[in-house]
């Protein structure tokens, strides 16, 4: 069987990994000099908050002042307003020979950038947001677009990216759910790791984020403290972390805002020091979010002042302070020169920092040779990857055969309707491809005029491409946001004239309230923004029939359009695809694309609902002891095809394994329709009796499997017991004896083929040595 686990890094006491020459240069440092390794400049913050309280906290000073000594980092010079990435690139390169030349120790600064749909600069490729990653359920494809990401910064001069974000989902309120990849930590953790893979195979550090506790803050609320035991901790929300650290071999980690039980992540070395580099042996740096050092006296109030603060984060784990200076230059000074401070924990922190510079070759860097003069940053492969990612992320929800538009196999052959209304306010929207950390969203929202620098096909203009003889009229009906109904009744007489309505409804993502979803936009309520439903149920009166699209950051409730009276023929996700995704959402309406998504996450049945996780206990499901139903309007893990699937004969090759070992679990599937497509393989299991209470559905494994009309393949899956692992009662990581059901169905509610195993033994105390990732094979496709 191929054999997908990698062995962890060989564990180390977490001090810094640096070499004799870096050791020599801090013994060479001044005081003032080490602390400039260890903070960021901002040289050009732009026109609107692109972090939060940027106007309040950003108080660097004089740049030509603060770079006297050095510099660790210089911040988002390409992303904080729209500059040209060639002149930039110039500018970068002078100021990097200047630092060279001027310096006292010549040390070039470190240039960080945000990267997560595609590095966050004007005229560089957007691509698909993360949920949409998760819901393509293929790391390797997202482990190829990263290496594209990764070599567009490296052309520019960028030497590390913030990103992926790896918090596990648990509240659709919350808004930077757009920038997360799903509510299983599995799926967070291998296709995370493959974002950094790829990244770090371009030569660019990747930096998670956010650790630890971030997307767990209270009703869904940014910042909002996270009220969430240690065994949550250590079972849900460690192990993509973990994943990425001893697996992907991750470089950089940043800290999260978040406060677990009252105690603010950025000031205690319980997770930076003792989780992250004593237990993992992570040897890389530690970045601060933006603020956050400050944020302890400001926002946690558990420091008095700027230099308690830095005193608290040093302690804690944080190497660099981003993106100014703000508490680890004079404040910090002050308080080692006292004797407050020892300068040994600084030196360590310099010497982590010096030892990332030394191994991205910046200690040996001359500039001699300028920058390019001509960079593609959105080239015909960029937009390649964008588009197939794309394609494989939109899930089909619900379809009573309405799709797809175009009947002949793979949109080739038929006709497609005479004509389609596009209705809604995403219809003919470019902006409402992204997320909110897309540089159109991001940065150009506080730049009207300015052009948007790529490409970006919107749906309406998909249509028109997929179905030139077809006419495609638009009518917005009403805004994303908005109690504006008087354009409702032009949508309506649009879509009563047409063949078909194709209306696009979702989220406009901004940063700060400044939108529907995004960093700061978070929600009370999950019903569609503004008058959307209102407008999708007037189109449906109309008997038209009806395919809603949501373009959008986060799932909406909306059960209302999944089933009953006035449901639209069909329902389309597609979460934030990217400047390809208007084509890709047009190609799976057409039927030119086989739709190949799933739901990383569940439908909410409502606010009310949350906060929800398929992997909940027995208690935190439906049952006679309550009134309120969390049950979600369609389960984690679902997507309909074109085509029929039959998965069977779920075999595992022994009834017994011994706890630390690992077991191979095989199940065949079948293409039973007319139509080529890819399946996606989900093998589920379900602890019976732990020591502590398991969730009712665990998703072990997963695999993309493409079949044409009548083949079917076996796919094999090679499980370490470790898959099962749980915190017990002693607060020790274990794998507990006993039995385990185990299904395969099209999404975790679905038990379509089962068996069962039983894990035999004495608990077994798992360590960074066992493995952690699922061995899948695929069989050759062959006639069923």
């Amino acid at each position: 069987m191929t054999d997908t686990i990698q062995r962890p890094q060989t564990p180390t006491t977490g001090e810094p990994r640096a070499s004799a020459r870096v050791r020599s240069l801090l013994a060479e440092m001044t005081l003032d000099e080490k602390l400039a390794q260890l903070v960021g400049w901002w040289v050009d913050r732009g026109a609107g908050n692109v972090a939060p309280m940027q106007g309040e906290m950003a108080t660097s000073g004089d740049y030509d002042e603060a770079t006297r000594h050095g510099l660790g980092h210089l911040t988002r010079v390409y992303g904080t307003r729209p500059v040209d990435p060639v002149e930039r690139a110039s500018w970068l390169w002078r100021e990097q020979r200047r630092l060279r030349s001027e310096t006292r120790l010549g040390i070039p600064a470190l240039v960080h950038e945000e990267c997560l749909t595609g590095l966050a600069a004007w005229q560089a490729a957007t691509f698909p947001t993360p949920l949409a990653w998760g819901a393509s359920f293929d790391p390797e494809l997202v482990e190829r677009m990263a290496r594209l990401i990764g070599g567009s910064m490296r052309d520019l001069g960028v030497h590390q990216g913030l990103a992926p974000v790896l918090d596990v989902i648990r509240d659709p309120r919350w808004g930077r759910v757009d920038e997360c990849i799903a509510e299983d930590p599995y799926v967070v953790g291998t296709i995370g790791t493959a974002y950094v893979k790829g990244l770090q195979a371009a030569g660019v550090h990747a930096t998670l984020k956010h650790f630890v506790g971030y997307s767990t803050s209270a009703a869904g609320r940014n910042h909002a403290p996270a009220q969430v035991g240690p065994r949550f901790v250590e079972d849900v929300l460690l192990p993509p972390f973990e994943m990425a650290v001893l697996d992907g071999g991750v470089r950089s980690v940043m800290n999260s805002y978040a406060e677990i039980d009252g105690v603010p992540v950025a000031g205690t070395p319980s997770y930076l020091t003792d989780v992250l580099r004593r237990r993992w042996g992570f040897d890389g740096v530690v970045v601060s979010d933006y603020f956050s050092v400050a944020f302890l006296q400001v926002m946690h109030a558990v420091a008095a002042d700027r230099g308690e603060a830095a005193a608290l984060a040093l302690e804690a784990g944080i190497d660099v302070e981003l993106p100014t200076g703000d508490a680890y230059l004079e404040p910090l000074a002050e308080r080692v020169r006292n004797g407050e401070v020892d300068e040994a924990l600084v030196d360590r922190a310099v010497l982590r920092v010096l030892a990332e510079k030394d191994e991205l070759g910046l200690l040996d860097e001359t500039f001699e040779t300028p920058p390019p003069t001509s960079i593609d940053l959105d080239s015909a492969e960029h937009r390649a990857i964008a588009r197939q990612l794309a394609d494989e992320s939109v899930v089909v929800l619900t379809n009573d055969g309405v799709l797809p538009l175009v009947r002949g196999a793979d949109g080739a052959d038929g006709a497609g309707p005479a004509s389609i209304a596009v209705v809604g306010p995403n219809g003919d929207s470019a902006e409402a491809l992204m997320g909110c950390y897309s540089f159109v969203n991001h940065v150009l929202a506080h730049h009207p005029g300015v052009p948007l620098g790529i490409e970006l096909p919107t749906v309406a203009d998909g249509l028109r491409t997929e179905l030139p003889a077809t006419q495609v009229v638009v009518e917005a009906g009403c805004g994303v946001e908005g109690a504006d109904r008087s354009r409702i009744a032009a949508a309506v007489a649009a879509a009563r004239a047409a063949e078909v309505a194709v209306v696009v409804v979702g989220d406009r993502a901004g940063l700060f309230g400044r939108g529907t979803v995004g960093e700061g936009n978070d929600v009370e309520s999950l019903e569609l923004p503004g008058v959307q439903r209102e407008l999708v149920e007037a189109v449906v009166a109309t008997g038209t029939p009806t395919v809603m699209v949501v373009l959008s950051g986060r799932p909406y409730a909306v059960g209302w359009a999944v089933s009953g009276a006035g449901a639209p023929a069909a329902v389309v996700q597609a979460f934030f695809p990217g400047e390809e995704g208007g084509s890709a959402v047009a190609g799976v309406l057409t039927g030119s694309v086989e739709p190949s998504g799933h739901l990383p996450v569940s439908l909410p049945r409502s606010a009310g609902a949350q906060p929800f996780s398929y992997l909940h206990p027995v208690l935190g499901g439906p049952s006679e002891v309550t009134s309120a139903d969390s049950t979600p309007v369609l389960p984690f893990g679902h997507g309909l095809s074109y085509t029929s699937w039959r998965r069977s004969d779920l075999v595992v090759d022994h009834a017994e394994v011994a706890a630390g070992g690992s077991f191979v679990v095989s199940v065949t599937v079948a293409n039973t329709g007319a139509r080529p497509g890819t399946d996606l393989v989900q093998l589920y299991a379900h602890d019976v009796v732990g020591s502590v209470t398991r969730p009712v559905a665990q998703l072990l494994g997963y695999a993309r499997v493409p079949l044409d009309p009548g083949e079917e393949a076996r796919v094999a899956f090679r499980v370490p017991t470790a898959r099962l692992a749980l915190t017990d009662r002693h607060h020790r990581r274990v794998v507990e004896p006993g039995d385990v059901e185990l299904w395969v169905g099209g999404s975790c509610a679905e038990r379509e083929t089962e068996a069962a195993v039983r894990i035999t033994g004495e608990a077994y105390p798992v360590t960074i040595a066992d493995e952690r990732l699922v061995g899948v094979e695929i069989g050759t496709p062959v006639p069923s």
